[in-house]
Order: C-alpha cells, then sequence, then structure tokens
C-alpha cells in the first residue's frame, strides 16, 4: 500500500471542532464519492458511505470522528482580544505561544497567537503553577472590539489550531495537527476503497461521527441512524514511547503496529469480537499492540450500548502529543491499520457475526 499524502494533508489541516464539523464532512463525501454507492447522514452531521457486497449480509458500521479539539470564540474584549472556550480535552501546558485559525460563519479565516501575563510579572509561586485556561487570551493584531466584529467574528466561531503537515526529516514520521482523529477518517476512506475493489460479503457503512471530544454523542445517534450487527470505532491512542512515560502509563509504541484495545474508560469490547479480531491479525502477521486505557474512550463506548447492545471494538493508532498542535504518527502504524480492518471486512459474513455474538 502506498501512502497518499496529499491525502494525509488534507485531512490534517482541514479545520473541523466538535459541533463545527462541516469541512471535514465536505471532504470526506468528496473524497469517498468515487466508492460510494450512498451515503447517510444524521441529524447532527456525522456522515457514512455506503457499500454493499451482499444485501442479506450483515450491517457493519466503521467509524472514524470528523471533529479535532479546538477552541470557540467566548467573548471579545474592548481592545480587540479574543477569550474561548475549549471544546475538547487540553492541558493548559500546551496552550501558550501558538498560531491559531479563527473561521467566521462566512467561512473567512483569521490568524491569531495565544498569550497570557508574561513570566516576568508573575510571582515566583505562579511561574511555578500551570496557568489557568481562564487567563489565556488570543491576540488578532486588533486595535478594538468594532476592529474584530467589523472582521465578521462573532461569538460561537470555531478555533483550531494552525499547523501545517510534514513528513519529519525523510523518516516514517508524520507531523500534523488534528491527527485525533482524521488518521481515522483516512482508514475509513481506504477501506470503502478496498470494499470497491475487492467486494465483500457485508452491507458496509465506513465514516465518522461528529463530537466525539465532547463525550461521544455523535456516535449514539449514528450509531442509531445505521442499526449495525458490528462496529468498530477507528481511532487513535496515547503513545508511551517519549522520554519519561512508562507501561503503566501508555503502553504503545509508534511503528508496532495499531492499538486492539481491551478495555478502556468507555467499554470492554465483546469477548467473541474481540477473539475474532485478534485471531485475524495473528493469523495474517498483521503487527499489533494489546492496549489498557485507564482514562478516556473512544466511540465504541457509546456503539456497544446502543440499541439492544451492539458487539464493538477500537481500533487505533499510537499517536504522540495527542490533543495538542503538533502531534505525531508512524506511517507503518496507519498502513497495518487499514491492512487490519481490510482484513475484519474480508471475514465478516452472516456466519462470522452469528458466531461473534454466540462467543460473547
Amino acid at each position: 500500500m502506498e501512502t497518499n499524502e496529499q491525502l494525509l494533508k488534507q485531512l490534517s489541516e482541514v479545520k473541523g471542532i466538535g459541533g463545527h464539523e462541516a469541512q471535514v464532512r465536505h471532504l470526506f463525501k468528496e473524497l469517498a464519492t468515487p466508492y460510494a454507492e450512498n451515503f447517510v447522514q444524521d441529524g447532527l452531521g456525522g456522515i457514512f458511505a455506503q457499500h454493499t457486497g451482499h444485501a442479506d449480509g450483515p450491517r457493519v458500521m466503521m467509524a472514524a470522528h470528523l471533529d479535532e479539539v479546538g477552541f470557540m470564540v467566548s467573548q471579545i474584549t474592548d481592545k480587540g482580544f479574543i477569550k474561548f472556550v475549549p471544546i475538547g480535552g487540553w492541558w493548559s501546558q500546551v496552550v501558550l505561544a501558538q498560531q491559531v485559525d479563527i473561521t467566521t460563519r462566512e467561512g473567512k479565516v483569521f490568524r491569531g497567537v495565544t498569550g497570557s501575563k508574561p513570566p516576568h510579572v508573575l510571582t515566583p509561586e505562579a511561574r511555578k503553577a500551570p496557568i489557568d485556561l481562564a487567563d489565556v487570551f488570543i491576540d488578532l493584531g486588533a486595535s478594538s472590539k468594532e476592529q474584530v466584529l467589523e472582521w465578521g467574528i462573532r461569538p460561537g466561531d470555531m478555533i483550531t489550531p494552525y499547523i501545517e503537515y510534514q513528513r519529519m526529516n525523510g523518516t516514517p514520521f508524520l507531523l500534523g495537527k488534528a491527527w485525533d482523529n482524521r488518521i481515522g477518517v483516512a482508514v475509513a476512506l481506504e477501506v470503502l476503497k478496498y470494499a470497491h475493489e475487492h467486494g465483500h460479503e457485508t452491507v458496509l457503512f465506513t465514516g465518522a461521527n461528529v463530537q466525539e471530544e465532547v463525550g461521544l454523542r455523535g456516535a449514539k445517534v449514528a450509531t442509531h441512524m445505521i442499526c449495525p450487527d458490528i462496529s468498530i470505532a477507528l481511532d487513535t491512542g496515547t503513545a508511551g514511547d517519549t522520554p519519561g512515560m512508562t507501561p503503566q502509563e501508555a503502553d504503545s509504541e509508534l511503528g508496532k503496529g495499531p492499538q486492539i484495545l481491551i478495555y478502556d474508560a468507555s467499554m470492554i469490547p465483546q469477548k467473541g469480537f474481540r477473539d475474532f479480531v485478534v485471531d485475524i491479525a495473528e493469523e495474517e502477521g498483521i503487527p499489533f499492540q494489546y492496549t489498557v486505557i485507564k482514562g478516556g474512550g473512544t466511540d465504541a463506548g457509546a456503539q456497544h450500548q446502543s440499541l439492544n447492545g451492539i458487539p464493538s471494538i477500537a481500533i487505533t493508532i499510537p499517536v504522540r502529543y495527542l490533543h495538542s498542535h503538533t502531534s505525531i504518527i508512524h506511517e507503518d502504524d496507519f498502513k497495518h491499520t487499514v491492512q487490519l480492518v481490510t482484513a475484519i471486512l474480508k471475514r465478516l459474513n452472516k456466519e462470522t457475526v452469528a458466531q461473534i455474538y454466540a462467543n460473547a
């Protein structure tokens, strides 16, 4: 499999926080149209491409999420500075002195930089303490509130990190914003392409939910809409291969394959489905990593509780520096995730899904 870097660049750089996913949704639809027979969209904005292999086959849902972590304009000060609220989980230490983009409802984009009181004026005690996000603001180079309003910026507008995609120094390490979870969207697109080119025995819905970063909200409505027999969350997980990390904090390494979550704070995967996925990875010789995440979860946490209970699992790509401007993935992990998920699709049919249910 050749990596489509233009695709990854587009997905990484497109803007879309929770509740403002339209740009990402439109890009997904544009990229998926050559391979999809139909699209379904829920009332919150989640979108899925449908591809039917066997009309009487099991309904299979493979879901990334469109949204990235970011911010929302909450207030414009008299002097033209922007106050904001976080959309998704942010550690305040990574927010300062970063470039951001504010997108107006008309689609205009304004560049700003995050700021706070300089350390020179802080007490020694205050310098040692993590900054409160409430004390951070965005500087647009504006002189007044009136100027900002004339630009079309209003409370509720989307704020996204600004960074350009790049391959790091000719290595397989890929730097970009929003790998959580645009790399999952890339996997969903590759699965759709595989289904179109090779066929399968399911009714496949592959795409992405909205508002994952604010509480798995979109997964609830999308699962209700699709009514799948089986669901897979295509997401990202924490890497533990940087200095100072311990296996107890994070147990995965970049380049060692996708993570198969055997436990997280939102879900214990259905045993029959977990074993089915692990067996495929081992039989196909696809590298993977067992992963436990004690805090946090994926859309599978909402999927598996929907309707009468849906056998679900999360297959994730390890990422360094999650929920920051600058995150890093490994190209081989992306490729092996696509290999694993397409191998799962190839083996799903009426009989194997029945066996998964029987082995709960």
